[in-house]
């Protein structure tokens, strides 16, 4: 099963090695920073599903480092940790971007219940991120083993297309945000890496096109949308 990814800022190195623990057994990935800086280097070479920071923080607060993610990534969840519990502190927070903000000390289980709801609003109409296998046209696709199968045949995919051609399922016939895909895949949504998803996104087509009810249409500047036609 594929696990959601938080990153855990935590400038109390002994809080956060317990709370990256407790998270881990109830399975999810955790990455642990232990101040602002390190946390928005962490952020940017990884891709996470849900950031949780702690606002009181030497060097770079929370809501500055909320600030520098949500000029990366506009739509990811971001959950603050604090001691404090002044209304115009919780305002800030969620005028930063928050989508929670929860104040020390709190019940772990609480915790647990709002990364659930956090996520599941979050992840693309409430689709299951951690599905693994697909039906697309006469193809079924397992994600695990990267594998394309169709009339006893197979074909092997790369990383980097099955996590693609994932994505693609995930919003079939729906819009597949451009920026979306760069981030998730890639980490970056510069001029290369775009022309980079073109290439692997032309290999998909090629994969796929021996069904004419499946369609990866581009939609220039926005993205790509999977029509995947249902036999009448």
């Amino acid at each position: 099963m594929l696990k959601s990814k938080i990153l855990l800022v935590e400038d109390d190195p002994n809080f956060g090695s317990v709370l990256k623990n407790y998270l881990e057994l109830n399975d999810y990935d955790v990455k642990l920073s232990t101040d602002g800086y390190s946390g928005f280097e962490t952020f940017t070479k990884g891709n996470f599903d849900v950031c949780i920071l702690d606002v009181m923080m030497p060097r770079k607060d929370g809501f500055t480092l909320a600030r520098e993610i949500r000029e990366k990534n506009e739509h990811i969840p971001i959950i603050f940790l604090t001691a404090k519990t002044m209304k115009e502190d919780m305002l800030t927070g969620f005028q930063v971007g928050a989508d929670d903000y929860i104040t020390k000390p709190f019940d772990s289980e609480v915790l647990l219940y709002k990364l659930k709801a956090i996520l599941k609003r979050s992840n693309d109409r409430g689709i299951d991120p951690t599905q693994k296998e697909f039906d697309i046209g006469k193809y079924h696709f397992n994600y695990d083993h990267r594998i394309i199968s169709s009339d006893g045949k197979e074909q092997r995919l790369s990383p980097k297309e099955a996590d693609l051609l994932k994505l693609l399922c995930l919003f079939k016939n729906d819009l597949l945000p451009r920026t979306k895909a760069l981030k998730d895949i890639w980490g970056d949504d510069n001029y290369f890496t775009a022309r980079s998803m073109d290439v692997f996104v032309t290999k998909l087509r090629k994969y796929l096109k021996d069904d004419p009810n499946i369609n990866i249409m581009n939609l220039h500047g926005k993205g790509f949308r999977m029509i995947v036609e249902e036999k009448v």
